[in-house]
């Protein structure tokens, strides 16, 4: 058995209730141990479902946390609707961390003056939908921009690398490349399963790049070079354990998001199944 299975198997199995009466009661503390890293929902993986039920479904993951995708909370909604959506949100329960992808690429050959009020009307949306951070796809071209309005309405805006097909940051050392200069306002989204189809490993990322690393998109792959070999997080190659162990050594605070991109009109069993392997991991990490 490797290491990170072993790990996850005798983490999972310590949550299964061994004693009653006063040594229950005795262990009890330990169930409230600190959260180590914000597990939570990003709800691209439910992007089949309307507003109401994909939040009755990311609730049905036990988690706090959520980024939203626009199709979710559109961009195009009058100020009430979005208004009335965070409410609603909040009232569930969930912490929004972000949202996005956001595309922020010129209409045109150049950068135009109606680009840099695209992106203003999306930090607008932002703010009024209690968005902290952006994850976006610019261009290069939209950089400068994109700085000064984060700056302005002090959002953060995560940079989300796509892999080998982005032309702009397929890994998170291209983006960080292009940030590392930039306002901290600018940071990274790392996208564990691009980054590591760009031949990079996200482990050794994160620890590199920490300083930047604002949020994180979670998939598995069972072929780490295959776009379409994604699986149910914990059945791939990916090394779960050796990344949240370098997320918890950097003091990691941002949302970690499964994005499960898999069994889109039933997502939810692989869903359940990816966050009990991570909870698995997390505590198997905590007992070590």
């Amino acid at each position: 058995m490797r290491r990170r299975e072993f790990l996850a198997t005798v983490a999972v199995a310590s949550l299964v209730p061994q004693v009653t009466g006063r040594a229950a009661a005795a262990a009890a503390p330990a169930a409230a141990a600190p959260e180590q890293l914000k597990l939570g929902v990003a709800s691209y993986s439910l992007r089949k479902f309307p507003f109401d039920k994909a939040l009755e479904m990311a609730k049905a993951c036990d988690v706090r946390y959520i980024n939203f995708k626009d199709v979710h909370l559109p961009r195009t909604d009058p100020p009430e609707a979005i208004k009335a959506a965070r409410a609603k949100t909040e009232a569930a329960g969930f912490t929004i961390m972000g949202g996005g992808t956001i595309t922020w690429v010129q209409k045109g050959p150049s950068w135009q003056p109606s680009d840099t009020e695209q992106v203003r009307k999306d930090f607008e949306y932002a703010k009024l939908a209690g968005i902290p951070l952006i994850v976006a796809a610019p261009s290069f071209e939209a950089l400068d921009t994109v700085e000064k309005t984060a700056k302005e309405f002090d959002i953060k805006v995560a940079i989300h690398n796509h892999g080998p097909e982005d032309k702009f940051f397929p890994s998170p050392y291209d983006v960080y490349k292009h940030v590392k200069g930039r306002d901290k306002h600018m940071g990274l989204c790392v996208d564990i399963g691009h980054t590591w189809r760009a031949g990079v490993d996200p482990t050794k990322a994160v620890l590199e790049l920490h300083d930047r690393v604002y949020d994180l998109h979670v998939k598995d792959l069972s072929n780490l070079k295959e776009r379409d070999s994604q699986v149910i997080v914990g059945k791939g190659a990916i090394d779960f354990p050796a990344l949240f162990r370098a997320l918890v050594k950097i003091g990691y605070t941002g949302h970690v998001g499964l994005e499960y991109e898999i069994d889109v009109d039933n997502p939810l069993p692989g869903m359940l199944q990816s966050f009990a392997y991570m909870r698995g991991v997390l505590a198997g990490i905590r007992q070590t």
